[in-house]
């Protein structure tokens, strides 16, 4: 993952957090209830925000994947060889972005009725790192695909990888709401 892009996003509560002045901060501090929901509030742009990148960065290569599957087009018999799998790989893409995209904005409501622990914050900050993990890699097999359609060569092993390697990310996607449900 490009260092710029994990740096932003791997701190990117503390930077929507770090937004309130001091004097704001200080005021929030004297008013009952209102610090937690702001809090709350800084939650779920966060989330959204991740969400949004992620989902951006799909999209890239959901277009990149079609351009390689119109280029493996051109070629009759491998379209024809590779088309099923390839059309799997694009079903499951798509699958993840609209789970990502449809997701609740997080933390929303888990967090409005309960208290939530910080090892819980971890966790799901850790599912969200892990999901720009898998976006990274799902964009390297792309790549990996694009030249082998290009070379003519293990475009089978490409298509394979990048299946389970979007399999992976739908799996991680789905551990990360098993865990906002089970918070409390």
């Amino acid at each position: 993952m490009d260092d710029d892009l994990k740096n932003d996003v791997g701190d990117l509560y503390s930077q929507i957090a770090g937004e309130e002045s001091t004097a704001l901060g200080d005021l929030l501090a004297k008013i009952p209830g209102l610090s937690g929901y702001m809090e709350r509030g800084r939650r779920r742009e966060a989330d959204s925000i991740l969400r949004d990148t992620i989902v951006g960065r799909l999209e890239q290569v959901r277009l990149q994947l079609s351009d390689v599957h119109h280029a493996l087009s051109r070629d009759i018999v491998l379209a024809m060889d590779y088309a099923e799998e390839l059309g799997r790989a694009e079903t499951r893409l798509m699958s993840l972005m609209g789970k990502i995209k449809d997701a609740p904005v997080g933390y929303a409501g888990y967090f409005d009725a309960i208290k939530v622990k910080e090892e819980d914050l971890a966790r799901i900050y850790a599912f969200d790192n892990e999901m720009l993990v898998h976006v990274d890699q799902i964009m390297a097999d792309v790549d990996t695909l694009q030249s082998a359609v290009n070379r003519g060569a293990q475009i089978e092993a490409a298509i394979a990888q990048l299946n389970k390697d979007v399999a992976l990310a739908n799996d991680t996607f789905t551990g990360r709401t098993e865990v906002m449900r089970g918070i409390g």
